[in-house]
């Protein structure tokens, strides 16, 4: 939350302060030698959350920065030495923008100030003052002549026509600022009326008119995008806005990319899942489930469900991701009279879903379970070594499956894996090593991508030759198949045991928060639960997060619990974004490479072994061998090959992008830009 009352003090100090602004030589500014400009952008960092949310911006999407934190008694000072130099006889801007707290956060008659303003005109390089408040000094009116100061919460901010053919244009026009809590004070800012000089870029009704929240001042020959209004990175005005911010300060060229990713997993199709049971408040079946012996229940899909499941995905232009498991689908149709509609449902629109090996009877694939007591423990030897599944059984697990999906006309990508509950990788605190027999077993049927649990392993790591990709779990449970079952599980797990909860919320305060209350057993589900994990998932869709989301095929059943949750995150994104640019649905090994390519970048940056520039319309990036560079252009941006060139990379919410490498022959990536 933004702190109101320092922003009023840092609102009352500016009021009587003058913008320092140093004019470079017309000489300098229209030198004969077209400038170097390093693809590089430079943060002074306050330590509020609005710089630290554009940082996460530029890291996220793979933009190097170099940071100078303000109040560090050994940072650099920034000079004309610091900002640019001379290479090669040509002369060099050392960073294609600049972010700043505010518009001057060095004090009056600064001469790092003063330098950067002769930086900036001289090279045309762009800052971003990261919040300010409104006043003449930032090209606005004071907020008492026709402008607001307060809270924010709830605004419906629009992009204006100006925004839209400027920075803004991949957004569908409203920009609505959070309010998740009446109890809690979310956004703090300042509106403004546009003084000449001020092209507003977002504004929001003020009274009968209208005032600005975001917009360019261009002066002294300079240019600043101003923004009047606090944020951090996880709320869901800044996210929309971000993409923007970024592209306005490079004007459009830069290392990083960044795209809307969204998948969703699946798991246990044609096997069905245990109960919640409201009485025992645990689940049947699970051996941690005292007194549920004789009282198991579960839930699993049937045709009709499969029929809306294929009805949906036609209706929202949106493909799942079914992960199976055949062989425990076998056994649950020799159970109940040999036949099967739900499986040959699915198997008769195969060809509508992706679809993922989950082995073919979902057993645990790490250490040999002890469950005699809670929790489960490792079995071990008689020389107190830990006893595995073996390798062979492993593999016949993922063999199996893949067998059976070739029989019945299922294609599958078998180089891709989700065990059962992601068994096999170390399970702390019981198995802290993955089985050591599981890298030899994928290795033995191809696999290369292995789906871990993001909330226990958020990095991508090596299993052997292969690799795995976090997956987020959503808060829609596997073991419900009811909105009421869902309600109380979720009042058993969030509330305080006066509530009637579990208590565990109170014992763990660190990693949970005790509702207040309990959720109400027939809407709670659909009116508090589904809007919260709505909009937890839409965060990581706006944050460039290509990690997939899993669920389960209960969640598919009965109530069908899984779609409101997936339809309020679509329908929310479609209605706040334009079609230039759309969710992307990846396949896992589709993420599994993006994720890999993105540390192999970050290193790369983080040993300094990329150089990136722009001289004129030519953008030349090297990087080191092997490794591939996130770029992003205009478009009309051409790629030279050995002969000729070729268009850019992929038109992505008006610009274009790709991960580039150079070509045969060639040391570097050499982009020539429209004139």
């Amino acid at each position: 939350m933004v702190n109101k009352n320092r922003m009023n003090r840092l609102a009352a100090a500016m009021a009587a302060a003058a913008l320092v602004s140093v004019a470079a030589p017309a000489a300098t500014a229209q030198a004969a030698t077209a400038p170097r400009i390093d693809l590089k952008v430079l943060v002074v960092d306050d330590g509020g959350s609005s710089v630290e949310a554009i940082t996460a911006e530029l890291r996220d999407t793979g933009v190097p920065y170099t940071r100078v934190q303000l109040g560090s008694s050994g940072r650099p000072v920034i000079n004309a030495g610091f900002l640019s130099d001379t290479v090669d006889g040509r002369p060099r801007a050392k960073y294609q923008g600049v972010v700043l707290p505010n518009e001057n956060p060095f004090g009056e008659g600064s001469a790092e100030m003063a330098a950067l303003t002769a930086y900036e005109t001289a090279y045309g390089v762009r800052q971003v003052d990261a919040y300010t408040w409104a006043h003449p000094g930032v090209g606005l009116e004071y907020t008492d002549n026709g402008g607001y100061s307060g809270q924010l919460d709830g605004t419906r901010a629009a992009v204006t026509a100006a925004g839209k053919t400027g920075p803004f244009g991949y957004l569908g026009g409203q920009v609505a600022f959070e309010d998740n809590s009446a109890l809690v004070p979310e956004s703090f800012g300042f509106m403004g009326k546009p003084r000449a000089g001020y092209t507003s870029y977002l504004d929001a009704p003020v009274g009968s008119g209208r005032a600005s929240l975001v917009g360019e001042y261009t002066h002294d020959g300079r240019s600043e995008l101003v923004v009047t209004f606090g944020y951090n990175q996880y709320q869901q005005q800044f996210r929309l806005l971000a993409r923007g911010i970024v592209d306005w300060l490079t004007q459009g060229v830069h290392l990083g990319q960044s795209r809307s990713y969204f998948a969703v997993h699946v798991d246990d199709v044609f096997a069905p899942d245990a109960r919640w049971n409201k009485e025992l408040n645990c689940t049947p079946g699970d051996y941690a489930c005292p007194g549920g012996e004789g009282k198991e229940s579960t839930i699993r899909m049937t045709a009709a469900d499969a029929v809306y499941a294929a009805q949906w995905q036609t209706s929202k232009d949106f493909k799942l991701d079914m992960l199976f498991n055949a062989g425990a689908g076998e056994e649950w149709k020799a159970e109940n009279g040999g036949t099967d509609a739900l499986t040959a449902q699915l198997v008769a629109d195969r060809a509508k879903y992706r679809w993922m090996n989950h082995t073919y009877t979902h057993p645990f694939l790490g250490c040999v379970q002890d469950t005699t007591t809670i929790p489960w423990s490792c079995v071990k030897n008689a020389q107190g070594a830990v006893q595995y599944m073996s390798r062979a059984e492993i593999s016949a697990q993922i063999r199996d499956n893949n067998n059976w999906a070739a029989l019945k006309g299922i294609t599958t990508d078998r180089t891709e894996l989700v065990t059962g509950e992601h068994s096999g990788l170390k399970t702390n605190p019981q198995q802290p090593q993955d089985n050591p027999n599981l890298a030899g077993a994928l290795a033995d049927n191809g696999v290369k991508w292995a789906g871990s649990d993001n909330s226990r392993e958020p990095a991508q790591r090596a299993v052997g030759a292969a690799l795995t990709v976090p997956r987020h779990p959503m808060n829609v449970y596997y073991n419900t198949g009811t909105n009421a079952e869902m309600a109380d599980e979720y009042n058993w797990i969030y509330t305080s045991r006066a509530h009637g909860g579990s208590g565990i919320c109170e014992d763990n305060p660190a990693t949970s928060t005790c509702l207040p209350a309990p959720v109400d057993a027939a809407t709670g589900y659909l009116d508090t639960i589904v809007p919260q994990e709505a909009r937890t998932a839409l965060r990581h869709v706006l944050a460039n997060d290509p990690r997939p989301h899993y669920v389960h095929q209960s969640n598919l059943a009965e109530d069908r619990t899984l779609y409101p949750v997936l339809n309020q995150v679509l329908d929310t994104y479609r209605s706040l974004y334009a079609p230039s640019a759309p969710i992307v649905n990846q396949t896992m090994r589709e993420a599994g490479v993006e994720l890999g390519r993105r540390a192999a970048w970050d290193k790369a940056l983080a040993e300094g072994r990329v150089t990136a520039y722009r001289i004129g319309t030519t953008v030349t990036v090297k990087a080191p061998s092997g490794v591939v560079a996130p770029v992003t252009a205009p478009n009309g941006t051409k790629k030279q090959l050995l002969l000729g060139t070729a268009d850019f990379g992929t038109a992505y919410a008006g610009t274009r992008s790709t991960w580039a490498g150079p070509e045969l022959l060639q040391s570097a990536v050499t982009l020539k830009l429209p004139a």
